[in-house]
């Protein structure tokens, strides 16, 4: 069911697009962020990934994704950007972009020639854990979409995008559904998860690079016995589904439910499936690797919750990914304030934005 829950989105915002006839009109769509709410690592697997589950949550601070597509005998598809970091034709490396790869897939999928231009206006940190560069491939997907629409050329089904974005990247899929999203596999494999209500976010941006393959080495380092020679799911994705599983049942069924209603005063909902999920203890397992070579982040974390005062202590805290972005989950944006002034008093730069539910993600991402 959770399945053609997403292929039916996929669909519908696909249907959407066939109403557009436009020709070399450029499409600008907010490439929006997420957070990873628990992360389990698994065990490794033959392709030489790990198993994941993991919660995602989006984010409503975004970049911004333009394509603009023309009528053309052979396929040609170039990225620029405001930012150096981000490879683009401008510094030979356009190919290694994922909104690049996405882009080509889509063609080919399609069998489709046209010329392609892709420009990302950066706002978000280059690697920092946000999946920046997946939700760029995801919005360039979705902006092809629509540029192809107005050259009648029909949409890819649900099915043929979600295999395109789990080709890309195991991110990627998941900005293809938005809001609340677990994912498992090595994360590619998604499912949409009752939205959990807006919140206040305050993102830590430490000037600290954490190598994601590094990180899962330190991990197999320290858990190689159980992480690479059992076959079945390891202990902790089990510990973390019986969380999540727990969190999202339906109300009344868990005592963990009565803290939804000690939510804040603006929620929209007295059930808060992520109060359930802090009181079961989810948690990043990057964060054992990474916190012990970089002792700024678990600062960054005591930061969050260190207040005098309890209403501004955050209600969840953790580090996003593999890093290096961390951050605090707040029921008022009071206590947000106060969040970014205790991380300004560390010399720690920061981010505001606030969570975006699954209807408001498809409904601000359209440019006009």
């Amino acid at each position: 069911m959770t399945r053609i829950l997403v292929h039916s989105h996929i669909f519908l915002w696909s249907s959407a697009l066939t109403r557009y006839n436009r020709l070399s009109m450029p499409t600008t769509v907010r490439s929006f962020s997420k957070i990873n709410l628990g992360l389990a690592i698994g065990p490794g697997r033959p392709d030489g990934f790990h198993g994941l589950t993991t919660l995602y949550q989006t984010l409503a601070a975004h970049d911004l994704v333009t394509v603009t597509a023309r009528r053309s005998n052979t396929v040609r598809v170039s990225v620029t950007s405001n930012d150096a970091r981000v490879p683009s034709s401008e510094n030979g490396q356009a190919e290694r972009n994922t909104a690049y790869k996405a882009v080509k897939l889509a063609l080919e999928t399609r069998g489709a020639t046209a010329e392609v231009e892709i420009h990302i206006e950066k706002r978000l940190p280059v690697q920092g854990g946000m999946g920046a560069g997946s939700a760029n491939a995801a919005a360039a997907l979705i902006a092809l979409e629509r540029e192809l629409a107005g050259m009648g050329i029909a949409p890819l089904s649900g099915p043929e995008k979600l295999r395109i974005a789990a080709e890309v990247g195991s991110d990627v899929p998941l900005f293809l559904v938005g809001g609340a999203v677990l994912g498992v596999g090595r994360g590619e494999e998604v499912y949409p998860m009752p939205d959990l209500p807006g919140m206040a976010c305050v993102v830590a941006l430490p000037e600290i690079g954490v190598s994601t393959p590094q990180a899962f080495r330190e991990w197999d380092a320290r858990h190689g016995a159980d992480s690479l020679t059992h076959a079945g799911p390891s202990g902790k994705l089990n510990m973390l589904s019986r969380s999540f599983a727990s969190a999202f049942c339906e109300p009344y069924s868990s005592g963990v439910f009565a803290l939804g209603q000690d939510l804040a005063e603006n929620s929209s909902s007295r059930v808060n499936p992520l109060l359930a999920l802090v009181r079961t203890g989810i948690e990043n397992d990057f964060e054992e690797v990474v916190f012990p070579q970089n002792p700024l982040f678990g600062e960054i974390k005591r930061t969050f919750a260190a207040s005098d005062n309890p209403e501004q202590v955050a209600v969840y805290a953790a580090l996003s990914g593999s890093g290096s972005a961390l951050f605090g989950l707040y029921a008022t944006e009071t206590a947000a304030d106060a969040a970014e002034e205790r991380l300004a008093r560390i010399g720690v730069r920061s981010m505001r934005t606030t969570t975006l539910p699954r209807d408001q993600y498809w409904r601000q991402m359209l440019v006009d």
